[in-house]
């Protein structure tokens, strides 16, 4: 998926910047609704487009003037996927997930993860 995107991206870009292109997924919200009463889809979107431009998947819903057990929806596998891809959410939409319990859960899997490619790299060679 990330290689789809950034030849999106490249095809956009002037040929004489080609070169340094790293895309940059954020997971965050897109604003709709009328004035004064707004509701907010949860995207993932590359950095570089408008708040309320383009996005690659929609994820989840969180509407903030709904009562407090029914202001979100999310698609918690979806968001996992994103998240392992390397997506990175705003400060609101990682408070939505850690609310959520999302956010601790992809702390502990990528800790884990981590202690484990460290302990394989540090196992002595068979003599």
């Amino acid at each position: 998926m990330i290689e789809h995107l950034s030849e999106s991206i490249i095809g956009r870009v002037p040929a004489h910047n080609k070169e340094n292109i790293s895309v940059q997924v954020k997971l965050r919200l897109q604003r709709f609704g009328s004035k004064k009463r707004p509701f907010y889809r949860i995207v993932a979107a590359n950095s570089q487009d408008k708040r309320d431009g383009k996005f690659l998947d929609i994820v989840g819903i969180y509407h903030p003037l709904v009562k407090e057990g029914e202001q979100t929806r999310l698609d918690t596998e979806k968001i996992n996927q994103w998240l392992a891809r390397g997506a990175t959410p705003s400060e609101t939409v990682q408070s939505i997930l850690s609310r959520a319990g999302i956010w601790k859960e992809h702390m502990a899997v990528k800790a884990r993860n981590k202690a484990e490619k460290k302990k394989r790299s540090q196992k002595p060679a068979a003599v």
